[in-house]
């Protein structure tokens, strides 16, 4: 018999806006976090301001031995430590499990851990900002995009994606998940290394040339790189990538500054997940997304230059914001 409808592996920002939406339309949730955090949402529950305002009671869970069998686990943590994270999960029977952390590793781990048969796809273009007072800033909600990673669009695929939507976090399943993983990839490297950079909200590095030819090649070496492993990007992301590979220079600069045009209208607080994390002195996620597409490039002999410079940059940022030796 399945003990929980969701299980949310992760209680940061989009740990939380996910499970508190869903607590709020009535489902079954779990949120399995730790230390402080877990104490926090015990006692006061998870409140949700910014595009959505309220407060929930939800089911915090510290001892993950305490269920067998969930519906739907969504894993929401930071990518550093993801093994470790889902080792003590290894017991627990899951029907369905899917991530909604940066990178494609994520597909990997969660095979390993529960079967590839449960695993689905899905990215989001969703974000908020936990709080030092402990409520989440909800900042973004464009769409979480679910999917089968062999292309198909299933029916659990059409079910839990409705159930997201309908609860108040944009959700839709797509075909090709895996094309659609690897555009939000590309374009994520790009916008972290000069969000963590600049230290600057979102739409002014999109709005600064310099910064907008850097982020067009880091862009460009993710789309060879695709290319290389057989993998189709994209403009169905974060940023329209596949023509920021395909577009003269002046023209993908364009492009850049009228994102972050849209960034400055729509959404001027926006701060990517990295700069937060740089700023909160928590670890970046730089091995498990950097790192991960330097090492499937040198396995292709790819020059890539600009990603490993950049590699090298966030982990020298990362050990030494953090005094790391």
């Amino acid at each position: 018999m399945r003990e929980s409808e969701f299980l949310v592996l992760g209680a940061g920002a989009m740990g939380s806006i996910i499970a508190a939406h869903l607590v709020r339309a009535g489902h079954e949730v779990a949120v399995l976090a730790r230390g402080s955090r877990a104490a926090t949402l015990a006692r006061e529950g998870i409140t949700l301001c910014g595009l959505s305002e309220f407060t929930v009671a939800v089911r915090v869970l510290g001892d993950p031995a305490a269920l067998r069998h969930v519906g739907t686990l969504v894993l929401a943590t930071k990518t550093p430590g993801t093994d470790a994270a889902l080792a003590p999960l290894a017991h627990l029977a899951v029907d369905n499990a899917f991530s909604v952390q940066n990178g494609v590793l994520k597909d990997e781990l969660l095979g390993r851990a529960f079967g590839t048969a449960a695993v689905l796809g899905a990215l989001a273009d969703t974000s908020g900002e936990l709080r030092p007072d402990g409520a989440v800033l909800f900042t973004r909600n464009v769409n979480i995009l679910i999917g089968e990673l062999d292309g198909r669009v299933s029916e659990r695929a059409r079910r839990l994606a409705a159930t997201l939507d309908a609860a108040g976090v944009r959700c839709a399943a797509r075909e090709q998940i895996l094309s659609l993983e690897w555009s939000k990839f590309c374009g994520w490297i790009g916008l972290a290394a000069l969000a963590v950079s600049t230290r600057t909200p979102t739409w002014q590095y999109l709005s600064d040339p310099d910064a907008a030819r850097l982020l067009i090649g880091l862009v460009r070496e993710m789309g060879t790189l695709a290319a290389a492993l057989g993998i189709e990007i994209t403009d169905q992301a974060i940023l329209p990538v596949a023509r920021l590979c395909a577009a003269g220079t002046e023209e993908a600069q364009a492009i850049v500054h009228a994102v972050g045009e849209r960034y400055r209208a729509q959404a001027p607080q926006h701060r990517l997940s990295a700069l937060q994390d740089v700023e909160a002195g928590r670890a970046l996620e730089v091995h498990e997304t950097f790192g991960y597409a330097c090492e499937r490039a040198r396995a292709r002999q790819l020059s890539l230059p600009l990603l490993e410079t950049f590699r090298a940059l966030l982990a020298a940022v990362d050990r030494t914001g953090r005094g790391v030796r």
